[in-house]
């Protein structure tokens, strides 16, 4: 259930600075991303560079440092890019005296970030900041948005900027790039106007949605024979697609885990230049179960092509191998989390193609055995937040599904909820929770669409003897930083 990065982003790169990569922080490999463009550094030697009164630009031949005074303070540049998308990655530096920045192309804003970081010397860090389609002379700005509130300073410290060429698309959160993104001007809660859940019709019944957007439609596979699919253009009309998978299953499945008749919960995402599709094999209650994988080059033709199993449980092991989500951490890094019961939720690393890398299982979260499953990670303002659905589902009306959230500065935690709770020791803080007619709300993904958030679970409807719907809830973040639904 992911959604592809936020097509503004890709304008960033343009802005490249001094060449001081570190060896320890490799530039992107073009060979990876496809295309026939080329990746664009614009070095700042070769800016015409224009402040603000009392500021200034500090150029060591090493980094530049833009020395900004106040909120407002812009510094602006130029580069020619061929048309096409491109990702836009930013090297900068983070440490206690530095602030928040918003990048603009052409006037409009593309991404915020914050380079504050609780240290008194520099933290180099490569931040992928989204995708953007260009052309032409394009005129960027980084703007001043204000500072941490532990911040001593406005300044910025910069070594390059990057536009990295790229195939696909789409707009959205998690391991569509949203986990690299920062995204402090998305999502914000503004009393006067609350968040509300959508008012959808259609196609809605669904169980365990999982949605990604390309090109001005939204695309939802579901548990069911083969993934079910929905779509729509707006969010709310929905009319049923085509399931995954043709008329059968892929061959592993029988081979892998007998029995195993629906595919479950299912995971969109966008990274590596393709659509990723993951989903689960399984049978109720059993912990034989598998993560498979396929891909797409794009969501609007073509067909997903199998990649085979990814991770397997068997009885006896700590976790259970299902309900996948990936997040793509800000270096770029995509990691595949999971997890339902037994001793909670996981997490392995995947290379650029959507395989496995390594043998290592990362604990993410716990109940001690107790009820927890259907991870998404998103990225947000400086964190990263872990939602995961608490209690019993798939019971109609009985059900007791809630929807729980915990954030960590780091993807593989710790994660913490609002009162600090670790949810390695059972902490979550309630994010949705049913009502008279929606029971049960749960397995929750989060769609980011432009300056807006969502986010995208089932409940199952009391008025319809208890038949699973789909609901879309706008998604704030409070001053906090931490998550308010619409829901139910």
């Amino acid at each position: 259930m992911r959604i592809s990065f936020d097509h503004a982003l890709g304008t960033l790169l343009s802005l490249g600075l001094a060449s001081c990569a570190a060896a320890d922080e490799p530039s992107v490999e073009v060979d990876s991303l496809g295309g026939a463009l080329s990746v664009v550094r614009i070095e700042v030697e070769d800016q015409s560079w224009s402040t603000s009164p009392g500021d200034r630009v500090e150029d060591n031949a090493d980094n530049v440092k833009l020395r900004a005074n106040q909120v407002g303070d812009s510094f602006k540049f130029s580069a020619s890019v061929a048309p096409g998308t491109y990702r836009v990655v930013l090297r900068h530096a983070t440490r206690n005296a530095y602030g928040q920045y918003e990048l603009r192309a052409g006037g409009s804003p593309v991404a915020t970030f914050d380079a504050y970081g609780p240290t008194t010397g520099d933290r180099w860090t490569t931040a992928t900041l989204g995708e953007k389609p260009l052309s032409g002379s394009v005129e960027l700005a980084l703007q001043c948005k204000g500072k941490n509130a532990s911040a001593s300073g406005y300044d910025l410290k910069i070594d390059y900027i990057e536009l990295v060429p790229v195939e696909g698309g789409g707009s959205g959160g998690g391991g569509s790039g949203g986990g690299s993104e920062d995204r402090c001007d998305v999502g914000v809660f503004d009393p006067s106007d609350p968040p509300r859940a959508l008012n959808v019709a259609g196609n809605l019944g669904t169980h365990d949605p999982a949605i990604i957007a390309q090109e001005g439609t939204f695309y939802i596979q579901q548990t069911g024979p083969r993934l079910p699919g929905k779509r729509s253009t707006d969010l709310l009309n929905w009319s049923g697609a085509s399931s995954a998978f043709g008329a059968t299953n892929p061959a592993w499945v029988a081979r892998q885990v007998p029995g195993a008749t629906d595919l479950w919960a299912p995971d969109l995402s966008y990274f590596g230049g393709k659509y990723h599709l993951y989903y689960s094999a399984s049978t109720f209650g059993s912990q034989s179960s598998c993560i498979g994988h396929a891909t797409r080059a794009s969501m609007t033709s073509g067909s997903w092509a199998d990649q085979g199993s990814v991770i397997c449980s068997v009885r006896g092991d700590r976790y259970n191998a299902i309900d996948p989500n990936v997040i793509v951490d800000q270096a770029g890094t995509p990691w595949l989390v999971f997890g339902s019961f037994w001793d909670g939720i996981r997490a392995v690393q995947l290379d650029q193609n959507g395989a496995r890398v390594g043998t290592q299982v990362h604990a993410l979260a716990s109940r001690g055995g107790g009820a927890i499953e259907a991870p998404f990670v998103v990225r947000r303002c400086g964190y990263y937040y872990l939602f995961v659905s608490f209690d019993r589902c798939c019971s109609g009306t009985e059900s007791t599904y809630n929807i729980r959230v915990g954030r960590s500065a780091n993807v593989l935690g710790p994660y913490v909820d609002r009162n600090g709770t670790p949810m390695l020791n059972g902490g979550g803080t309630v994010v949705v929770q049913g009502d008279g007619r929606w029971r049960g709300p749960g397995h929750n993904a989060v769609l980011f669409n432009g300056k807006a958030a969502y986010n995208v679970y089932h409940a199952y409807d009391a008025n319809e003897s208890g038949a699973p719907k789909l609901r879309v809830s706008e998604l704030v973040w409070d001053d906090a930083g931490w998550p308010i639904s619409g829901g139910p």
